[in-house]
């Protein structure tokens, strides 16, 4: 099952993973794109291993690291807690 986590100004959607047994969350990026359809990547936390990266410059691969890293205790909580929506009771 995948959660809503955020979503930025261009329309990129953030969505995350139920933490897995091994503590692995997977974290995913798309963000449409009228050329190709949709840019797309994975990030697996907790070490930040980057996979299936699609259409993404290294100047946006940098902005999403730091982005996911200054969130990732946020990610990894609400990963064990059914997603934002739960684990903030609204």
């Amino acid at each position: 099952m995948m959660y809503p986590y955020m979503t930025l100004p261009d329309d990129t959607e953030i969505t995350h993973s139920e933490m897995m047994h091994d503590g692995h969350v997977k974290v995913y990026i798309e963000t449409p794109d009228l050329k190709d359809g949709f840019h797309n990547a994975t990030c697996w936390l907790p070490e930040y291993r980057w996979e299936e990266i699609n259409g993404y410059s290294k100047a946006e691969l940098d902005y999403f690291q730091g982005l996911i890293r200054n969130n990732a205790h946020l990610i990894l909580e609400f990963s064990q807690k059914g997603g934002f929506k739960d684990a903030s009771n609204f």
